[in-house]
């Protein structure tokens, strides 16, 4: 399993984000759920992946890893906040949103815990993990 990871690693991390940048894109322009600024923020730290990953991965160029695990690391901890943020008592924590959507507001909850933000939050730990297989892989001289 190892192995395949660190082979197929990029590949997989550019699967896994674009499903989820499209999940996003649907959600928000078909679904006409309205991202707050939580979300956006979120958005513009997994967008980026994508087109890292493709190129990445067309390239063999495991050296992405690290710029991956960067950008994961930050959107989550803003998925860790916006779920905390959810899920604590109104007003616990302070939402950035002025005048629009309440990144309080939950659009979507399944089995009492899964939200936007732990969606989010799953799809940026599981890169990390991943980044950190293909990482370990040893880079040609």
């Amino acid at each position: 399993m190892t192995q395949f990871l660190k082979d197929w690693g990029l590949w997989i991390g550019f699967l896994v984000s674009a499903f989820a940048s499209a999940i996003t894109v649907v959600h928000s322009g078909i679904f006409g759920l309205p991202p707050c600024p939580l979300c956006w923020w979120q958005r513009a730290f997994l967008y980026p992946q994508v087109v890292l990953f493709c190129i990445a991965a067309l390239r063999r160029d495991t050296s992405i890893a690290l710029y991956s695990i960067a950008l994961s690391l930050i959107g989550l901890g803003i998925a860790i906040y916006h779920h905390v943020l959810q899920m604590a008592p109104v007003g616990t924590l302070p939402c950035p949103a002025e005048g629009g959507v309440s990144c309080a507001q939950i659009f979507f909850l399944e089995f009492g815990y899964i939200t936007y933000p732990m969606m989010a939050l799953s799809a940026f730990a599981f890169l990390i993990v991943l980044m950190l297989f293909v990482r370990s892989t040893p880079r040609a001289l």
